[in-house]
């Protein structure tokens, strides 16, 4: 059986997900680089393997995905190795749920106006609009204490074990924790620390450390 191929750039937090998912597993795979910040998504080539111009896309054994939630239930399904959802009807409620908010609120929070501002907007000469800054901090806040609440005394958001939710979530935790804001922003949130440090601490998260240039 080939390997899988994921299509997108390693900074991505997407792309990161489905990279850790995979290195979880484990299970071997090859990364296609994508020049994102060029627009090589919203080109006719990487458009036939997702038409909404979105990463990753993800290939293997004749079957070709994009949706990262999809991807890496699939990759879990399909792969040997660790079981990366819970039986427990209950804690898979609380998976799906997790992965849900990351897509739903988080991403678009946390990644779409902070770390965009305060990270990206620098690294590419521009100036970061506080107003924007400002404007993703209360829905950061919501989503940081229902990911507590969520994770309440587990060790992990599917319960004894690692899980998709915590593979979705961290990516863009990682990106998270690097801005001025993040200290005041987990300050009430102490088991939602413990998770990162644990989480932070996989040898999967070295594996897919971002590069950058």
């Amino acid at each position: 059986m080939a390997s899988p191929v994921v299509y997108g750039p390693n900074f991505s937090t997407y792309v990161r997900a489905t990279r850790l998912t995979l290195a979880e597993k484990p299970a071997p795979y090859q990364l296609v680089e994508i020049a994102f910040m060029q627009g090589a998504h919203k080109q006719d080539d990487f458009l036939k393997r997702n038409p909404f111009g979105k990463v990753p896309a993800f290939e293997h054994d004749g079957v070709r995905l994009y949706e990262t939630s999809a991807i890496i239930r699939y990759i879990d399904r399909s792969f040997g190795g660790a079981k990366l959802q819970p039986s427990d009807g209950k804690q898979l409620a609380k998976m799906d749920q997790v992965i849900s908010i990351v897509d739903s609120f988080a991403y678009g929070a946390i990644i779409g106006k902070l770390v965009w501002q305060r990270i990206v907007t620098p690294m590419t000469g521009g100036t970061p609009d506080e107003a924007v800054v400002k404007e993703a901090l209360p829905t950061i806040r919501i989503c940081l204490s229902e990911f507590e609440r969520i994770l309440g005394e587990s060790q992990w958001f599917g319960g004894p074990s690692l899980s998709l939710g915590d593979l979705h979530l961290a990516p863009v935790f990682a990106y998270m924790v690097n801005t001025p804001e993040s200290a005041d922003l987990m300050k009430p949130h102490g088991k939602l620390a413990q998770w990162w440090e644990r989480m932070s601490a996989r040898d999967s998260m070295a594996k897919t450390q971002p590069k950058f240039g």
